[in-house]
């Protein structure tokens, strides 16, 4: 009995971490401490916070892999939910391991807006789109995250002749396209751009540069 004790515990599984991206929502986990651990089997469960019961994740049900999708099963974006995880090795079960409590709505990071830039000899044109969640329309189109937050949009321009780290902020609202006048011709420039929601204070990752030469 003790050696199966002392193998439940070096295979239970480490660090239980939800992990999301415009509701692409994940749960991640690291194998228990023993070597042999990279052998062992996962199984999966979900629940809401206060419910009493937990739902299995069929999909994650005595798998190998350490990632489980919840995109799912997270979709009301307002709950706090848990996952848990155990691990078989042999026949042996471990506890289970359980993550922090996870609300996607606070939690989500959100990713940056899609960036396509037009020039013409002294501006360039910006056009922005928000980043999208995996939730769709009725008629299949995927919800953007400006439906569920008050998005803002930040826009930078790099002066390559300058400085290829100086990042000008050039504005930050809500407009889709946006014209940076007064520009130098034959001057090359990128722009990047960031999501900003005011309401809980946080940026998402640069966009990928655009650049063009005036």
């Amino acid at each position: 009995v003790l050696e199966n004790q002392d193998l439940q515990d070096s295979i239970k599984p480490q660090k239980v971490e939800f992990h999301s991206l415009n509701f692409n929502t994940t749960l991640h986990w690291q194998p228990g401490w023993a070597g042999e651990a990279r052998d062992a089997l996962y199984f999966v469960q979900y629940k809401v916070y206060g419910q009493s019961t937990w739902q299995n994740k069929d999909d994650c049900w005595g798998i190998p892999s350490h990632v489980c999708d919840l995109t799912h099963e997270t979709s009301d974006i307002q709950e706090p939910y848990y996952g848990r995880v155990r691990a078989a090795l042999a026949g042996v079960y471990s506890k289970w391991s359980l993550s922090c409590r996870f609300t996607p709505w606070r939690e989500t990071m959100i990713g940056p807006p899609m960036v396509a830039v037009v020039h013409s000899n002294k501006s360039i044109t910006v056009k922005l789109q928000a980043p999208r969640s995996p939730y769709e329309r009725k008629r299949g189109s995927k919800i953007t995250m400006t439906n569920y937050y008050d998005l803002l949009y930040q826009v930078f321009i790099i002066n390559n002749l300058l400085d290829e780290q100086h990042r000008a902020l050039v504005y930050e609202g809500k407009d889709k396209v946006i014209k940076i006048q007064d520009l130098r011709p034959g001057v090359s420039y990128c722009v990047v751009a960031k999501t900003y929601v005011p309401m809980l204070d946080r940026s998402s990752a640069y966009s990928s540069r655009q650049c063009t030469v005036l």
